[in-house]
Protein backbone atom coordinates (compact mmCIF):
# COMPACT_ATOMS: atom_id res chain seq x y z
CA UNK A 1 0.00 0.00 0.00
CA UNK A 2 1.70 3.51 -0.97
CA UNK A 3 2.00 5.96 2.26
CA UNK A 4 -0.42 8.89 2.21
CA UNK A 5 0.37 12.29 1.10
CA UNK A 6 0.76 14.53 3.55
CA UNK A 7 -0.90 18.42 3.66
CA UNK A 8 2.50 19.84 3.41
CA UNK A 9 3.34 17.29 0.64
CA UNK A 10 -0.13 17.85 -1.23
CA UNK A 11 0.15 21.92 -0.87
CA UNK A 12 3.92 22.11 -2.39
CA UNK A 13 1.95 19.98 -6.04
CA UNK A 14 0.96 21.83 -8.52
CA UNK A 15 -2.85 22.85 -8.10
CA UNK A 16 -3.37 20.79 -11.65
CA UNK A 17 -1.84 17.90 -10.64
CA UNK A 18 -3.98 17.97 -7.06
CA UNK A 19 -7.01 18.27 -9.25
CA UNK A 20 -6.20 15.02 -11.11
CA UNK A 21 -5.35 13.09 -8.13
CA UNK A 22 -8.65 14.02 -6.43
CA UNK A 23 -12.55 14.60 -7.73
CA UNK A 24 -12.27 17.72 -7.53
CA UNK A 25 -11.48 18.53 -11.04
CA UNK A 26 -14.64 16.04 -12.03
CA UNK A 27 -16.96 17.86 -10.18
CA UNK A 28 -15.51 21.53 -11.38
CA UNK A 29 -16.15 19.99 -14.71
CA UNK A 30 -19.60 19.32 -14.57
CA UNK A 31 -20.10 22.31 -12.72
CA UNK A 32 -19.03 24.26 -15.11
CA UNK A 33 -21.07 22.21 -17.68
CA UNK A 34 -24.01 22.26 -15.36
CA UNK A 35 -24.23 25.90 -15.88
CA UNK A 36 -23.33 26.27 -19.42
CA UNK A 37 -26.66 24.54 -20.21
CA UNK A 38 -28.99 25.84 -17.89
CA UNK A 39 -27.55 29.22 -18.97
CA UNK A 40 -28.25 27.97 -22.96
CA UNK A 41 -31.35 26.41 -21.91
CA UNK A 42 -33.24 28.48 -19.26
CA UNK A 43 -34.31 31.94 -19.79
CA UNK A 44 -33.60 34.26 -17.34
CA UNK A 45 -30.81 31.94 -15.42
CA UNK A 46 -27.70 34.55 -16.09
CA UNK A 47 -29.74 37.38 -14.53
CA UNK A 48 -27.58 39.23 -11.74
CA UNK A 49 -30.72 38.67 -9.78
CA UNK A 50 -31.32 34.75 -10.47
CA UNK A 51 -27.80 34.58 -9.17
CA UNK A 52 -27.50 36.00 -6.56
CA UNK A 53 -30.61 34.22 -5.04
CA UNK A 54 -28.70 31.16 -5.99
CA UNK A 55 -25.43 31.95 -4.00
CA UNK A 56 -27.85 32.83 -1.56
CA UNK A 57 -29.93 29.83 -1.07
CA UNK A 58 -27.09 27.30 -0.65
CA UNK A 59 -24.71 29.74 1.48
CA UNK A 60 -26.14 28.32 4.84
CA UNK A 61 -25.81 24.77 3.27
CA UNK A 62 -21.98 25.62 2.54
CA UNK A 63 -22.18 26.76 6.53
CA UNK A 64 -23.72 23.61 7.21
CA UNK A 65 -21.05 21.65 5.28
CA UNK A 66 -18.34 23.50 7.19
CA UNK A 67 -18.92 22.12 10.32
CA UNK A 68 -19.52 18.62 8.68
CA UNK A 69 -16.13 18.99 7.07
CA UNK A 70 -14.49 19.73 9.93
CA UNK A 71 -15.55 16.14 11.69
CA UNK A 72 -15.48 14.05 8.52
CA UNK A 73 -11.85 15.21 8.06
CA UNK A 74 -11.06 13.82 11.32
CA UNK A 75 -12.25 10.47 10.03
CA UNK A 76 -15.93 11.16 11.44
CA UNK A 77 -19.58 11.90 10.98
CA UNK A 78 -22.07 13.82 12.50
CA UNK A 79 -26.02 13.63 11.22
CA UNK A 80 -27.49 15.16 14.21
CA UNK A 81 -26.67 18.94 13.20
CA UNK A 82 -30.25 19.03 11.86
CA UNK A 83 -31.32 18.53 15.21
CA UNK A 84 -29.23 20.57 17.12
CA UNK A 85 -29.87 22.79 14.81
CA UNK A 86 -33.95 23.31 15.18
CA UNK A 87 -33.82 22.67 18.70
CA UNK A 88 -31.59 24.97 19.84
CA UNK A 89 -32.70 28.19 17.73
CA UNK A 90 -36.67 26.85 19.12
CA UNK A 91 -35.68 27.01 22.21
CA UNK A 92 -34.01 30.61 21.75
CA UNK A 93 -37.41 31.69 20.62
CA UNK A 94 -39.48 30.06 23.02
CA UNK A 95 -37.46 31.36 26.15
CA UNK A 96 -37.72 34.51 24.56
CA UNK A 97 -40.97 34.62 24.40
CA UNK A 98 -41.34 33.21 28.22
CA UNK A 99 -39.57 36.93 29.30
CA UNK A 100 -35.91 36.34 29.05
CA UNK A 101 -33.91 39.13 26.68
CA UNK A 102 -33.29 37.86 23.34
CA UNK A 103 -29.55 38.38 23.72
CA UNK A 104 -29.93 36.35 26.66
CA UNK A 105 -31.99 33.42 25.02
CA UNK A 106 -29.15 33.34 22.04
CA UNK A 107 -26.80 32.43 24.68
CA UNK A 108 -28.92 29.58 26.07
CA UNK A 109 -29.18 28.27 22.93
CA UNK A 110 -25.71 28.74 22.01
CA UNK A 111 -25.18 27.08 25.41
CA UNK A 112 -27.04 24.13 24.74
CA UNK A 113 -26.01 23.24 21.15
CA UNK A 114 -22.11 23.31 22.70
CA UNK A 115 -23.37 21.06 25.15
CA UNK A 116 -25.15 18.73 23.14
CA UNK A 117 -21.93 18.77 20.73
CA UNK A 118 -19.33 18.21 23.60
CA UNK A 119 -21.93 15.19 24.75
CA UNK A 120 -21.83 13.94 21.57
CA UNK A 121 -17.90 14.26 21.66
CA UNK A 122 -17.61 12.67 24.61
CA UNK A 123 -19.77 9.26 23.36
CA UNK A 124 -18.03 8.68 20.99
CA UNK A 125 -14.27 9.71 22.34
CA UNK A 126 -14.63 7.95 25.50
CA UNK A 127 -17.58 5.00 24.82
CA UNK A 128 -15.63 4.32 21.44
CA UNK A 129 -19.26 4.79 19.74
CA UNK A 130 -19.24 4.75 15.92
CA UNK A 131 -19.64 8.24 15.12
CA UNK A 132 -22.86 7.38 12.53
CA UNK A 133 -24.39 5.49 15.62
CA UNK A 134 -23.96 7.89 18.12
CA UNK A 135 -24.82 10.76 15.97
CA UNK A 136 -28.09 9.16 14.34
CA UNK A 137 -29.16 7.87 18.12
CA UNK A 138 -28.22 11.43 19.22
CA UNK A 139 -29.67 13.50 17.31
CA UNK A 140 -33.53 11.68 17.72
CA UNK A 141 -32.93 11.98 21.31
CA UNK A 142 -31.97 15.63 20.91
CA UNK A 143 -35.45 16.35 18.36
CA UNK A 144 -37.52 14.34 20.51
CA UNK A 145 -36.28 16.06 23.78
CA UNK A 146 -36.63 19.18 22.21
CA UNK A 147 -40.64 18.34 21.31
CA UNK A 148 -41.26 17.14 24.87
CA UNK A 149 -39.93 19.42 27.11
CA UNK A 150 -38.80 22.59 25.24
CA UNK A 151 -41.50 23.51 22.53
CA UNK A 152 -44.72 21.53 21.11
CA UNK A 153 -45.27 23.93 17.74
CA UNK A 154 -43.17 22.77 15.27
CA UNK A 155 -42.89 26.46 13.54
CA UNK A 156 -41.12 29.11 16.18
CA UNK A 157 -41.41 32.50 14.87
CA UNK A 158 -38.52 35.06 15.28
CA UNK A 159 -39.97 37.19 18.76
CA UNK A 160 -41.20 40.45 17.71
CA UNK A 161 -39.16 43.76 17.82
CA UNK A 162 -35.97 42.23 16.73
CA UNK A 163 -35.21 44.07 13.34
CA UNK A 164 -31.49 43.86 14.20
CA UNK A 165 -32.01 39.91 14.36
CA UNK A 166 -33.87 40.55 10.48
CA UNK A 167 -30.62 41.98 8.84
CA UNK A 168 -28.72 39.06 9.69
CA UNK A 169 -30.60 37.14 7.33
CA UNK A 170 -32.38 39.66 4.80
CA UNK A 171 -29.93 42.98 5.28
CA UNK A 172 -27.49 43.36 2.83
CA UNK A 173 -23.81 45.31 2.70
CA UNK A 174 -23.08 47.19 -1.06
CA UNK A 175 -25.51 44.98 -2.64
CA UNK A 176 -24.34 41.23 -1.02
CA UNK A 177 -26.44 39.60 1.05
CA UNK A 178 -25.42 39.70 4.71
CA UNK A 179 -25.95 35.66 4.18
CA UNK A 180 -23.38 35.65 1.25
CA UNK A 181 -20.68 37.72 3.69
CA UNK A 182 -21.13 35.24 6.77
CA UNK A 183 -20.66 32.10 4.59
CA UNK A 184 -17.38 33.88 3.21
CA UNK A 185 -16.48 34.88 6.59
CA UNK A 186 -16.96 31.50 8.11
CA UNK A 187 -15.14 29.66 4.67
CA UNK A 188 -11.79 31.93 5.96
CA UNK A 189 -11.82 31.24 9.35
CA UNK A 190 -11.89 28.02 9.20
CA UNK A 191 -9.44 27.85 6.29
CA UNK A 192 -6.95 29.53 8.64
CA UNK A 193 -7.38 26.88 11.57
CA UNK A 194 -7.60 23.88 9.34
CA UNK A 195 -4.32 25.52 7.32
CA UNK A 196 -2.33 27.38 9.75
CA UNK A 197 -3.37 26.27 13.30
CA UNK A 198 -2.00 23.23 15.38
CA UNK A 199 -5.94 22.17 15.58
CA UNK A 200 -6.08 22.05 12.15
CA UNK A 201 -3.11 19.98 12.01
CA UNK A 202 -4.09 17.47 14.37
CA UNK A 203 -7.74 17.04 12.78
CA UNK A 204 -5.46 16.27 9.45
CA UNK A 205 -3.65 13.77 11.96
CA UNK A 206 -6.43 12.21 13.24
CA UNK A 207 -7.88 11.87 9.65
CA UNK A 208 -4.88 10.40 7.97
CA UNK A 209 -3.63 8.28 10.64
CA UNK A 210 -5.71 7.80 14.10
CA UNK A 211 -3.30 5.68 15.92
CA UNK A 212 -0.29 7.28 15.03
CA UNK A 213 -2.02 10.70 16.24
CA UNK A 214 -2.48 8.66 19.79
CA UNK A 215 1.38 7.25 19.42
CA UNK A 216 2.31 10.90 19.49
CA UNK A 217 0.50 12.13 22.76
CA UNK A 218 -2.07 13.98 20.68
CA UNK A 219 -4.88 14.56 22.73
CA UNK A 220 -7.78 12.63 21.00
CA UNK A 221 -10.18 12.14 23.08
CA UNK A 222 -10.54 16.05 23.70
CA UNK A 223 -10.26 16.44 20.26
CA UNK A 224 -12.89 14.63 19.12
CA UNK A 225 -15.07 16.30 21.67
CA UNK A 226 -13.97 19.72 20.82
CA UNK A 227 -14.46 18.93 16.94
CA UNK A 228 -18.68 17.80 17.30
CA UNK A 229 -18.88 20.89 19.99
CA UNK A 230 -17.64 22.98 17.14
CA UNK A 231 -19.75 21.09 14.63
CA UNK A 232 -23.06 21.59 16.80
CA UNK A 233 -22.01 25.49 17.21
CA UNK A 234 -21.71 26.12 13.82
CA UNK A 235 -25.49 24.25 13.09
CA UNK A 236 -26.35 26.87 15.67
CA UNK A 237 -24.97 29.67 13.86
CA UNK A 238 -26.59 28.15 10.44
CA UNK A 239 -30.26 28.17 12.19
CA UNK A 240 -30.20 31.25 13.38
CA UNK A 241 -29.48 32.94 9.85
CA UNK A 242 -32.10 30.57 8.43
CA UNK A 243 -34.42 31.94 10.75
CA UNK A 244 -33.56 35.20 10.01
CA UNK A 245 -33.93 34.57 6.77
CA UNK A 246 -37.19 33.05 6.95
CA UNK A 247 -38.42 35.18 10.26
CA UNK A 248 -39.33 31.29 11.94
CA UNK A 249 -37.72 28.27 12.13
CA UNK A 250 -38.95 24.98 11.23
CA UNK A 251 -38.93 21.58 13.12
CA UNK A 252 -39.72 19.94 10.15
CA UNK A 253 -36.17 20.20 9.10
CA UNK A 254 -35.20 17.40 11.24
CA UNK A 255 -37.31 15.01 8.75
CA UNK A 256 -36.24 16.57 5.41
CA UNK A 257 -33.17 15.45 3.23
CA UNK A 258 -30.97 18.85 4.54
CA UNK A 259 -28.46 16.22 5.82
CA UNK A 260 -28.28 14.20 2.87
CA UNK A 261 -27.54 17.73 0.84
CA UNK A 262 -24.83 18.64 3.68
CA UNK A 263 -23.33 15.03 3.05
CA UNK A 264 -23.65 15.78 -1.02
CA UNK A 265 -21.73 19.36 -0.89
CA UNK A 266 -18.82 17.94 1.48
CA UNK A 267 -18.43 14.70 -0.62
CA UNK A 268 -19.35 15.61 -3.83
CA UNK A 269 -16.79 18.77 -3.50
CA UNK A 270 -13.83 16.43 -3.04
CA UNK A 271 -13.45 15.34 1.22
CA UNK A 272 -12.97 12.07 1.58
CA UNK A 273 -15.26 9.84 3.89
CA UNK A 274 -12.28 7.57 4.99
CA UNK A 275 -10.32 11.04 6.37
CA UNK A 276 -7.79 12.73 6.25
CA UNK A 277 -7.69 15.58 3.42
CA UNK A 278 -10.06 18.27 1.89
CA UNK A 279 -10.51 21.82 2.32
CA UNK A 280 -12.41 24.49 2.49
CA UNK A 281 -12.10 24.52 -1.09
CA UNK A 282 -13.77 21.83 -1.43
CA UNK A 283 -16.81 22.90 0.55
CA UNK A 284 -16.91 26.02 -1.66
CA UNK A 285 -16.78 24.30 -5.00
CA UNK A 286 -19.38 21.06 -3.38
CA UNK A 287 -21.71 24.17 -2.50
CA UNK A 288 -21.23 25.82 -6.13
CA UNK A 289 -22.31 22.72 -7.90
CA UNK A 290 -25.43 21.59 -6.01
CA UNK A 291 -26.25 25.32 -5.93
CA UNK A 292 -26.32 25.01 -9.79
CA UNK A 293 -27.76 21.72 -10.00
CA UNK A 294 -30.99 23.10 -7.06
CA UNK A 295 -31.63 26.51 -9.26
CA UNK A 296 -31.65 24.93 -12.63
CA UNK A 297 -34.04 22.26 -11.31
CA UNK A 298 -36.07 24.70 -9.70
CA UNK A 299 -36.42 26.91 -12.70
CA UNK A 300 -37.42 23.70 -14.55
CA UNK A 301 -40.19 23.34 -11.95
CA UNK A 302 -39.09 19.76 -11.54
CA UNK A 303 -41.30 17.76 -8.41
CA UNK A 304 -39.61 17.84 -5.23
CA UNK A 305 -40.01 14.28 -5.25
CA UNK A 306 -37.89 13.89 -8.58
CA UNK A 307 -34.96 16.36 -7.27
CA UNK A 308 -34.69 14.03 -4.20
CA UNK A 309 -34.18 11.63 -6.38
CA UNK A 310 -31.39 13.31 -8.56
CA UNK A 311 -29.90 14.72 -5.48
CA UNK A 312 -29.94 10.78 -4.22
CA UNK A 313 -28.41 9.24 -7.23
CA UNK A 314 -25.91 12.07 -7.24
CA UNK A 315 -24.90 11.17 -3.54
CA UNK A 316 -24.83 7.65 -4.25
CA UNK A 317 -22.03 8.55 -7.38
CA UNK A 318 -19.92 10.94 -5.68
CA UNK A 319 -19.38 7.93 -2.76
CA UNK A 320 -19.11 5.32 -4.88
CA UNK A 321 -16.04 8.03 -6.93
CA UNK A 322 -14.92 8.65 -3.59
CA UNK A 323 -14.39 5.08 -2.64
CA UNK A 324 -12.17 4.55 -5.80
CA UNK A 325 -10.19 7.77 -5.81
CA UNK A 326 -9.64 7.29 -1.88
CA UNK A 327 -9.76 3.65 -0.68
CA UNK A 328 -10.39 2.81 2.66
CA UNK A 329 -7.44 1.25 4.32
CA UNK A 330 -7.38 -1.54 6.67
CA UNK A 331 -7.88 0.32 9.61
CA UNK A 332 -10.83 1.84 9.04
CA UNK A 333 -12.28 -1.42 7.15
CA UNK A 334 -11.44 -2.65 10.89
CA UNK A 335 -12.89 -0.02 12.95
CA UNK A 336 -15.81 0.78 10.74
CA UNK A 337 -15.36 4.56 11.84
CA UNK A 338 -18.04 5.69 9.42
Amino acid sequence: MTEPVSVAEEARQPFHRRLLRSQEGIVLALAVLAFAAFALLLPGFLSPGNLLVLVRSVSILGILALGMALVVIARGIDVSMIAIMVVSVSWAFVITRAGYPFELALLIGAGFALMTGMLIGALIAFGDVPPIFATLAAGSVIYGTGRTFFFTLEMQNVPPDTDWFSLIGQGSVLGIPVTIIAFAVLCGVFQLVLRHTRFGWMIYAMGNNPNAARMTGMPFRPMTVAQYAISAFVAYLAGLILASSAAAINARLFNSTMIYDILLVVVLGGIGLNGGHGSVRNVMLGTVFVGILLNGMTIMNIDYTIQNLVKGVVLLLAIVVDSLINPRDEQTSQQGDL
